[in-house]
């Protein structure tokens, strides 16, 4: 009777297998099973990546995953998929621990790596660049602007885990008719080009026209050619608001433009409709780390160097944004706030040399259209707050005469530092997996407690900078459950400032490695 059982499930095991809507993935220059066009999915007859992408809701739904399995997927690819069965997303992944590379570095018309239609799709542990040599130089004749990501429609997508960098265009950008989709877990970094006049292509460039939330959390966005996020349309004579309902919530963004020579806004949220309907409204910043590199033991930190930008156009000041909670580093202009209509702003660190202002703020600047407190603003002067054509203030003045500010405090930039630990962001996707962002004043290495993460003592670790992924050192969890950080110029930081990965290793991550292909490529039939 035994030998019946196993002898009818071995007949069922395929139908079963294929009921679980599982889809597999090969470069098709795979040696052993290369993928084709002419392949149904499965492990013996894999699709190449562009057929998987190709594919119809009658194939591929909600509910069903897509794996990418190792290798430089040499392409520029469109994805068409979408999900039509409710709150059930079509999943679009990296196999296991698999290193997948997204490679645009080819000949093609296409403008992005991957172009994104459909909804309800998630894309994760994917890594998104150009290999080999490339132009970033808009005078060029070979000069392509390709961006990383490109997802033109569909709502409900999510971007998880993703590592997008040295592309010549943006990261992302995620448009208007895209609500509800979310970038969570990325890593953005090195996106861009010079154009014929400053440095082009942001890390994220994000609208929405719908009443869902679009969220961006979690996220390492850094040294990009332009801007960090643009919260933000270029677009006069809109007939409708598509600048709105966008959550940005634990970032750690820094030091963008800096390929460029120079720093600019590490995020920015406005529209420049100069009918004043498109503006930016509904958004919230809260608990990010907006740094700019600055010496912070010199009096000689001066320049420009914005890291948030509120409104730029006078006819569309942003409305109901709420920026909470967040640490604002850079230089003389780090803080513009230039239009803005209804705004809340509390529990802030602001390292500026003024908080700048534009004189139309007046009109809305009182207690009942603007919520400040709590916050506090190093400058080096005692009129931290300029507004444009109209007067310098002191915070006294400043707090008797709009009657805003009333709990917050102004100190010289001297004094300025910060806790040694900024955030510490545990990996949704990877067991074991941290980002973190540290802080010395004087560039000295820091101690990091790891007690609360319940992590084995005896653990092997390994510190890398997020740039390159290289080690930078490796240890043992000892009793006393800390980790030395040794702090230094690190993708392309000041020494004041350091973020890395730190990873343990799991038993998950070390049975990987010790299988063989023959074993992951037909480990379904044992």
């Amino acid at each position: 009777m035994r030998f019946k059982i196993i002898y009818y499930f071995l007949l069922i095991a395929p139908i079963l297998v294929w009921s679980q809507q599982e889809f597999h993935v090969f470069t098709s220059t795979h040696k052993i099973s290369p993928g084709l066009s002419s392949g149904n999915g499965s492990l013996k007859q894999p699709w190449d990546l562009q057929t998987a992408l190709d594919q119809k809701e009658d194939v591929v739904n909600g509910g069903d995953t897509i794996w990418l399995h190792e290798g430089t997927y040499n392409g520029r690819f469109i994805s068409k998929l979408k999900s039509t069965i409710r709150e059930k997303q079509i999943i679009i992944s990296a196999y296991k621990s698999d290193r997948v590379i997204l490679n645009g570095n080819v000949p093609s018309d296409t403008s992005s790596i991957l172009e994104i239609h459909g909804g309800q799709v998630t894309f994760k542990n994917l890594e998104i660049t150009f290999i080999g040599r490339f132009s970033r130089d808009v005078k060029d004749p070979n000069f392509q602007n390709v961006g990383g990501i490109n997802h033109l429609d569909g709502e409900d997508c999510h971007f998880i885990n993703l590592k997008i960098h040295n592309t010549p265009g943006s990261g992302i950008g995620s448009w208007k008719r895209t609500g509800g989709s979310s970038i969570i877990g990325c890593t953005i970094f090195n996106n861009g080009y010079m154009s014929k006049v400053r440095g082009s292509g942001v890390g994220i460039y994000v609208q929405n026209q719908s009443d869902k939330t679009r969220l961006i959390k979690d996220n390492l966005i850094f040294n990009n050619y332009y801007k960090g996020v643009e919260v933000w349309s270029a677009t006069s004579g809109s007939k409708f608001e598509f600048v709105k309902n966008v959550t940005l919530q634990n970032n750690i963004i820094f030091n963008n433009g800096l390929p460029a020579g120079v720093h600019v806004d590490n995020v920015i949220i406005a529209s420049a409709d100069r009918d004043g309907i498109n503006v930016a409204k509904n958004i919230i910043l809260e608990n990010n780390i907006l740094y700019h590199n600055s010496d912070f033991t010199s009096k000689k930190n001066f320049g420009d160097g914005a890291s948030l930008t509120l409104g730029l156009n006078a006819n569309a000041p942003i409305e109901n944004v709420k920026v909470k909670d967040n640490i604002i580093v850079g230089k003389n202009n780090a803080l513009r706030i230039l239009y803005a209509k209804t705004l809340e702003f509390k529990n802030n660190i602001a390292y500026c040399g003024y908080v700048h202002f534009y004189s139309p703020v007046l009109e809305h600047l009182n207690s009942t259209n603007w919520k400040f407190s709590n916050n506090t603003y190093y400058s080096r002067t005692s009129n931290p707050f300029r507004i444009s054509n109209h007067k310098d203030y002191a915070l006294s003045t400043w707090q008797d005469e709009f009657k805003i500010d009333l709990n917050s405090q102004r100190k010289q930039v001297a004094t300025f530092d910060l806790p040694p630990i900024l955030k510490i962001i545990k990996s949704q996707e990877k067991t074991d997996h941290f980002k973190l962002a540290l802080f010395n004043k004087q560039g000295e290495n820091v101690m990091v407690d790891v007690s609360k993460y319940q992590i084995p003592i005896g653990k092997t670790y390994t510190i890398r900078d997020v740039e390159n992924n290289e080690s930078i050192s490796k240890g043992i969890l000892e009793a006393s459950m800390k980790i030395q950080f040794k702090m230094g110029k690190l993708n392309k930081t000041a020494v004041n400032f350091g973020v890395y990965i730190l990873e343990f290793d799991t038993d998950e991550r070390l049975e990987s490695d010790k299988k063989s292909f023959f074993k992951r490529l037909f480990g379904w039939l044992f």
